[in-house]
């Protein structure tokens, strides 16, 4: 996976340089940096924060900004997956590339029964 995989490598860097700084900045502020399991938490509030979200673009929870903080926590759910990822070193471009062929495989018609 070239282009897309490189892609993703440049975003996975610079969401570890940001997790970085996060980190020095809490030293700073706690005396300690966020462990991966709270690093997880904080995803799973985040991922709250986009169903609801998802919620006012069905209507259901409508707010003026509703496109800008859309992208905001999908741009925050992302920086999670990419910290997570190279905190327990995955190669997520390799990952994903295999888990799309896996599932394209699987959900691609039947070619020995045609019209499945």
């Amino acid at each position: 996976m070239t282009g897309d995989g490189d892609d993703l490598a440049a975003l996975q860097r610079r969401a570890v340089a940001v997790r970085e700084l996060y980190a020095r900045a809490d030293v700073t502020r706690y005396g300690r940096t966020w462990t991966t399991e709270e690093i997880m938490l904080g995803f799973v509030g985040d991922v709250g924060d986009l169903a609801k979200l998802v919620q006012g673009k069905e209507g259901v929870r409508p707010r003026a900004d509703l496109d800008d903080a859309l992208a905001h926590e999908l741009a925050d759910c992302l920086w999670s997956v990419l910290v997570l990822a190279d905190a327990y070193g995955v190669d997520l471009p390799a990952a994903f590339s295999t888990t799309m062929d896996e599932l394209t495989a699987h959900l691609a018609p039947d070619k020995d029964h045609p019209g499945s």
